[in-house]
This record gives structure tokens, C-alpha cells and sequence, in this order.
């Protein structure tokens, strides 16, 4: 199963962490987890490639993890901000059509 905790600051978000394969089907022809992958890659994009925002990003293989936080003091926050909320509904969303391999929840 594929879990995403999307992480809040006085209300914000500021990151997420997203871990595991979902399980949808063999390596390759899984289409959920693909589904997950590609929005998060294009998310992590946008923020740090097209926004420039500065956001760390630790990728752990073994694990199938990655975890984004934005940068406190980085540039164009707002609309970084605005990124991972377009990806938090979208997971969410995803997760109602697919309980049984992928999880969201906010902390």
C-alpha cells in the first residue's frame, strides 16, 4: 500500500511524505502507484525546477520513500503552498477510488 502524510503549519502545508508501492499490480503495469509517482514528481517539479521554491527533497530507495518540506524562507511559497494542496486533493481523490492501496491522511 502507498501512504501519504501531507504534514500542516498553523494551517499551511509544508510538506509530505509519500512511501510504499501500492500493490495494484506487478512492477510495471501498476497503475496506481504510477499514478502516485507522476504526481508527485510533477509536484516536486513545479516547486523546486519552475518555482525555484527550495524545497528539500530526500528520496530513500530501500524504502520507496520520498518526503518534501518546503523552505521557511524560500521563494515563491505561496505558490508552492498551492502545489501541495493541488496534490493532496488529487491523492486524496485517488484514494477514495482505491482504498485498498493508497492512504492519506494530515498531521
Amino acid at each position: 500500500m502507498t501512504s501519504v502524510q501531507f504534514r500542516r503549519s498553523r494551517g499551511r502545508l509544508v510538506g509530505f511524505t509519500c512511501q510504499g508501492h501500492s500493490g495494484y499490480a506487478d512492477a510495471g503495469a501498476d497503475i496506481v502507484c504510477a499514478a502516485v509517482t507522476s504526481a508527485v514528481r510533477l509536484a516536486e517539479c513545479t516547486i523546486n525546477d519552475v518555482l525555484k521554491a527550495g524545497a528539500e527533497v530526500t528520496v530513500e530507495d530501500s524504502a520507496a520513500q520520498i518526503t518534501l518540506t518546503l523552505s521557511p524562507s524560500g521563494p515563491n511559497r505561496a505558490e508552492a503552498e498551492k502545489i501541495l494542496e493541488g496534490l493532496s486533493l488529487y491523492i486524496r481523490e485517488l484514494s477514495a477510488e482505491n482504498p485498498d492501496y493508497v492512504t492519506t491522511m494530515e498531521v
